[in-house]
């Protein structure tokens, strides 16, 4: 891995013949990232998950205010944006309380949200989960229960199941956190 000033060069050679790099998203991104998120809702629903994502989520307001916080990053591959997620370090208040289960820790962590991808690189949160692994020990993720692709995604990253929570919609979430 060769490291750059404010994003990452990581080569996918199980995935890709080519260089992803991860960087801060910008203002200038949030068309794409826009189109990203209407192709992901698009998988999910065609996947028998029609419901995490609402038509007009995450709306414009909420793209800005993750780039503004600095917690949104997107992958690019031969200067394209194929994929985006937002890393957030600290504690997320949808969190503060977990049902039917317990974290692992109460360690300090950082959570994945948001990640979309238009499906022209497989292994998305695997990308994620090496750039986060880089600043964090503990990662917390959250999904819908319909969202089987994810939930295998976060199998796959050695994730422990932990309990359900409740987003600040009121609607519930499968509960994970990755802990070194």
């Amino acid at each position: 891995m060769l490291y750059l000033p404010n994003n990452v060069l990581i080569f996918l050679k199980k995935y890709s013949d080519s260089m992803v790099t991860i960087r801060q998203a910008t203002e200038n991104d949030v068309v794409a990232l826009m189109e990203l998120f209407a192709k992901a809702r698009k998988f999910m629903a065609a996947t028998g998950n029609p419901n995490q994502w609402a038509e007009d989520y995450p709306g414009d307001a909420l793209i800005r205010e993750d780039i503004a916080k600095g917690d949104s990053y997107v992958c690019v591959r031969d200067n394209t944006i194929v994929a985006t997620f937002v890393l957030r370090a600290g504690t997320d208040p949808t969190y503060t309380k977990i049902y039917e289960g317990t974290w692992l820790n109460d360690e300090p962590y950082a959570t994945i949200h948001r990640i979309a991808s238009g499906g022209e690189v497989k292994g998305i949160l695997h990308l994620a989960m090496q750039f986060a692994l880089k600043r964090y020990r503990n990662v917390r993720i959250d999904t819908h229960r319909d969202n089987i692709v994810m939930q295998k995604a976060i199998a796959k990253e050695s994730f422990t199941y932990c309990g359900i929570i409740y987003c600040w919609n009121g609607e519930e979430r499968l509960a994970y956190q990755y802990s070194k």
